[in-house]
């Protein structure tokens, strides 16, 4: 069986193997083939039956122009971590302390950029932004470097501790990362 999956470059690597990695142990042996890519994009290979499945952090909507179905696949907090060094120095009065930190952001496109702009201005915290980047992964690397404070979901808290060694600084509260499986059909039949 070969099962094609557009994974959207705003979805954290470490969470979108922890969400494929369950088919690779089926009875039957999966051909996995992803695709990584914008939302809008591979959206659009959904439509035209170039992906079966897509692994995103929004629902898609009527104005993607396909017809297509969300299904939910769950959430998690937010938390943010840092390289050592600037751990120590942002540990202390949490999250008052962040104001004037530098940080490590996802891009303004992604759904998880709006909330955590938002979570800046309700804890009236003005963040230096070192680096914007559209792939989690470089973003971890850039963090793990020491160049700034980043955000990832908690659901793989431990797996970025143990790979980037960094530590947990916070929980932003109130921020959630979403996932979501867009797929062709209302039911999915694997």
């Amino acid at each position: 069986m070969r099962l094609s999956l557009g994974i959207s470059d705003a979805l954290p690597k470490l969470l979108s193997y922890r969400l494929i990695e369950p088919l690779l142990s089926l009875p039957q042996p999966v051909q996995i083939h992803c695709l990584e890519d914008k939302t809008e994009r591979l959206l659009a290979e959904l439509a035209l039956h170039g992906v079966d499945l897509v692994l995103c952090d929004v629902p898609a909507t009527p104005a993607s122009g396909a017809r297509v179905f969300n299904h939910f696949l769950g959430e998690s907090p937010v938390a943010i971590f840092a390289a050592p060094a600037l751990a120590e120095h942002y540990r202390k009065d949490f999250p008052r302390c962040l104001n004037g930190a530098p940080f490590l952001l996802p891009t303004t496109n992604t759904a998880l950029r709006r909330s955590l702009d938002h979570w800046f201005d309700v804890n009236e915290i003005s963040p230096v932004v070192k680096v914007e980047v559209e792939d989690s992964g470089l973003l971890k690397t850039f963090g793990a470097g020491g160049s700034g404070l980043f955000f990832s979901p908690v659901a793989v808290a431990e797996a970025i501790e143990r790979q980037y060694g960094v530590t947990t600084l916070g929980i932003a509260d109130g921020v959630v990362d979403r996932f979501y499986a867009v797929s062709a059909q209302r039911r999915l039949k694997h």
